[in-house]
């Protein structure tokens, strides 16, 4: 039986959304080499950078990998969900959750007791087995 890879945990304020890229990108290429790294990437930057926008607290990035999957959570101080808007293409965003629901495999809110968690799941393809 093999073991499974250790999480990566960032947490803020010590971090920001390029130390959750890099830290991102390492742990997928050396743990998860089946997934795709950009779109693991994009959705880590996303979801960072709306807890740091929308949030005036703490926010708390992990990502772990099990034999199935490559889960990437997002805990943040706000309790209000993420909220799609319609996009604005002259500059005023409202792509970022929408991109998220369509890079991961699968996308859950759930609410913490002070805040929410945001995670974003990944399958492991049968042929990467």
């Amino acid at each position: 039986m093999t073991e499974e890879p250790p999480m990566v945990v960032l947490d803020s304020p010590r971090q920001d959304t390029a130390t959750a890229r890099e830290a991102a990108a390492d742990y997928v290429s050396r743990h998860c080499p089946w997934a795709d790294l950009d779109a693991v990437l994009l959705v880590v930057s996303e979801l960072v950078a709306n807890a740091v926008r929308h949030t005036s607290g703490w926010w708390r990035l992990t990502l772990h990998a099990g034999r199935e999957e490559l889960v990437v959570e997002l805990d943040d101080s706000s309790d209000q969900p993420p909220v799609p808007r319609e996009p604005d293409f002259g500059g005023g965003g409202g792509f970022g959750w929408h991109m998220v629901q369509r890079l991961a495999g699968r996308v859950e809110v759930r609410p913490l007791p002070e805040g929410k968690r945001v995670r974003a799941i990944w399958p492991r393809p049968a042929e990467a087995y």
